[in-house]
């Protein structure tokens, strides 16, 4: 009893653990599910339960309601559908000059706004694509054709990649010195000299229309939610569940709603770019001190002075900061929009996968990867740049590096033209390197890993079949064991012991939502696949964060590798494990890992930190050792830090296994992947999203519940 009172938490986490191996245990399993081989196989059992929804008969197989509950939520993907279908053919139609016809056609309103917005992206898509590489279609398109053949001057070449790269490192020199000037020139020549000019500048037109359509909106949307509770109450859990989505469940509806393409890739990328946007604008506006907004209204101004003339421009940096992350989510978005028809490196690498060609995967990787850290340093380090107070600062200093970038792109222009004339009937390699004329190791790389097969084949067979057999398989049979009614007990006691009823009301949503579906097993195989990833990436996130953290110079460098590790498109960590293991789950898992581990490092270094210097001096002089200082005081007071690296690495986690299915996985991100194929697969990809969107954010709720009790309970702000 003494024990019971001393330490009741202790207690209350036994009592629920023992109640959940308790109906583990009771619960027995249904005929219609077996075990094979170690692994939990279902089997189809031909008497099938179904009910009506919609007029559509949902079928299902009947399972014990305690084992598996009945997808009660299998009319949701039917629903989307039908709505989805209801909503391009036949609600609201409106009358719509038709120029093939020369007469009115009754068009449903979304199907229309649909169409305008899939040509108005085009335009603009095009439009850049043509100004970086050549062309007249877009160009010259209010103009006509005729007038162009008779005055050949006015054709517009595009910008010679010595142009770009020498505007690049101009620009990189301007925001942040030598080391990137340097970085820029060296990357633009690596990318030129490859041959992988033309596909970058496809790439990098993608991201030219999407990033700055994302900035204004997810502004707007910022602005609007800082002045508005209500707003922001509504945007809040859209907010949370985009961040947590799969990117691959985005692209089914876009495929309903804006068809295959350049245009359905951008604007299905500001939907996903949108919401970091909108919460780091919000961050950014309410981090203003209030004297400054106090300041602004005793000047005279009113509230639409007050926040362009004050709010914006003193909160510019962290709104900056924002276009750096809306920057990263379209180059990730760049490489898996591929999957819908979007040209540019992001096309290459897949193909290049497709074919099992790691030498062209990657070459293709490493353009993306470089472009990435090149874009990535140069936004931060236009960020970091600013300066909050400028109102004696004239229009030229504080617009200045938009200014020389301008007349950087407008010499470009014209030395293209000019170059045009001076090397006529002569291919000019000083405009682009073609792919076929550029330099290519992919025979190099293609031999290499011929090499690797044949030189440790063996070793790589043995540890791939160990870990499938003795680790990955008993730990999938032992999540397929979990009876559904057992684990919305443990999940719903862990939050109420953890944040209250409140957080136990949450987790029990999420987790119903789930169970009722339809793939409550593909659910638990992901989060099997995730939970390997995220124990071994935070064993080797803590161990490698603390022993950087005890040198200064070690942690920087470590903290620079993170950054640099972050900025690669998620898509590029399954090149090199392909190389070793083949299309395999050690792949993905290692790649998970991989992955995964940047922020179990990052956030280990960064909340070590964050302990106060006086309490190391304490300790010091309290005569205690580095081990007694690191497990009695800095451990503890980092550990609410670090619990939120382990956040962020359930969510990498997360997002690796739902990629890793397009190399053949058997959990949610392979049905969505299949959904991708399927013209009524929007329900069946938007639903599967939710659900691992939902997988995410009940970790998410445990943890910062935890944090924030922590943190309450130590004295931390």
């Amino acid at each position: 009893m003494e024990f019971l009172k001393k330490y009741p938490k202790t207690f209350q986490w036994l009592f629920l653990l023992i109640v959940f191996f308790a109906l583990c245990f009771a619960i027995e399993v249904p005929e219609t599910y077996k075990f094979i081989r170690g692994q939990a196989e279902f089997v189809k059992d031909p008497n099938q339960s179904s009910y009506v929804f919609l007029g559509k008969e949902v079928r299902y197989y009947a399972f014990d309601v305690f084992w598996r509950l009945p997808p009660l939520l299998g009319w949701l993907p039917i629903w989307i559908n039908d709505s989805l279908f209801f909503l391009m053919n036949e609600w609201m139609p409106i009358e719509v000059w038709n120029e093939d016809t020369q007469e009115f056609k009754s068009r449903p309103v979304v199907l229309q706004i649909s169409r305008n917005l899939t040509a108005f992206m085009t335009f603009l898509i095009q439009l850049i694509r043509e100004v970086l590489l050549g062309g007249l279609e877009t160009i010259v398109a209010f103009s006509s054709w005729d007038w162009i053949d008779k005055n050949p001057w006015a054709e517009l070449p595009g910008l010679p990649w010595t142009i770009v790269a020498a505007g690049a490192a101009i620009l990189s020199y301007k925001v942040s010195g030598k080391g990137l000037a340097l970085f820029a020139g060296l990357t633009m020549i690596y990318i030129s000299i490859f041959g992988q000019w033309k596909p970058s500048m496809q790439t990098l037109s993608f991201i030219l229309v999407a990033a700055p359509l994302s900035f204004i909106f997810g502004l707007g949307l910022g602005i609007a939610a800082f002045k508005s509770k209500r707003v922001e109450k509504a945007l809040y859990p859209i907010l949370l569940v985009m961040q947590t989505m799969p990117q691959y469940a985005v692209l089914v509806p876009a495929l309903v709603l804006f068809g295959v393409g350049d245009h359905a890739a951008v604007i299905i990328t500001m939907v996903v770019a949108i919401p970091p946007m909108i919460l780091l604008t919000i961050l950014g506006l309410r981090a203003v001190p209030p004297e400054v907004i106090e300041a602004g209204r005793m000047s005279g101004c009113n509230n639409w002075q007050l926040m362009f003339k004050v709010l914006i421009p003193t909160a510019r940096r962290d709104i900056l900061i924002g276009v750096n992350q809306v920057i990263m989510v379209c180059f990730s978005m760049a490489v898996i929009s591929a999957f819908i028809g979007a040209k540019g490196l992001g096309f290459n690498l897949l193909l290049a996968l497709n074919q099992l060609n790691i030498g062209l995967a990657l070459e293709a990787g490493l353009c993306i990867s470089l472009i990435a850290i090149l874009l990535d340093k140069m936004s931060l380090a236009w960020a970091n740049k600013q300066t909050d107070y400028f109102g004696n600062l004239t229009f030229f200093q504080r617009n200045k590096n938009i200014l020389f970038f301008a007349a950087t792109v407008i010499v470009g222009i014209v030395l293209a033209y000019i170059g045009t004339f001076l090397f006529k009937g002569s291919f000019n390699y000083l405009f682009e390197v073609p792919h076929n004329k550029g330099i290519s190791t992919a025979d190099f790389w293609n031999k290499g890993v011929d090499w690797i097969f044949d030189t440790f084949f063996v070793y790589i067979k043995a540890f791939n079949t160990w870990l499938i057999q003795e680790v990955l398989q008993p730990m999938r049979a032992l999540y397929l064991r979990m009876p559904a009614v057992a684990t919305i007990v443990l999940v719903v006691g862990a939050g109420y012991l953890i944040g209250g009823i409140r957080s136990a009301l949450v987790v029990c949503g999420l987790t119903l939502f789930i169970a009722l579906s339809p793939w409550w097993d593909r659910a638990l195989v992901t989060t099997y696949m995730a939970t390997f990833g995220v124990i071994v990436s935070c064993t080797i996130g803590f161990t490698v964060g603390t022993l950087c953290f005890q040198n200064k110079r070690s942690a920087n460098f470590m903290l620079g590798v993170c950054d640099i590790f972050q900025t690669f498109p998620s898509f590029v960590y399954l090149i090199p494990v392909m190389m070793l293991f083949g299309i395999t789950d050690t792949s993905v898992l290692i790649a998970v890992i991989v992955y995964a581990t940047i922020p179990a490092t990052r956030y280990t270094i960064e909340g070590l930190r964050s302990v106060p210097a006086g309490l190391h001096d304490a300790a010091t002089m309290s005569g205690v050792n580095k081990f007694q200082r690191l497990t009695k005081i800095e451990f503890p007071l980092a550990f609410p830090h670090m619990m939120l690296g382990i956040n962020q690495t359930i969510v990498f986690a997360l997002f690796m296994v739902i990629i890793g299915a397009f190399i053949g996985t058997e959990d949610l991100g392979q049905y969505i992947l299949k959904a991708l194929s399927d013209k009524k697969g929007a329900g069946i990809g938007l639903t599967l999203g939710i659900c691992v969107a939902f997988i995410a954010l009940i970790f998410d709720n445990l943890i910062r519940s935890w944090v924030e009790k922590r943190k309450k309970h130590l004295g931390i702000d």
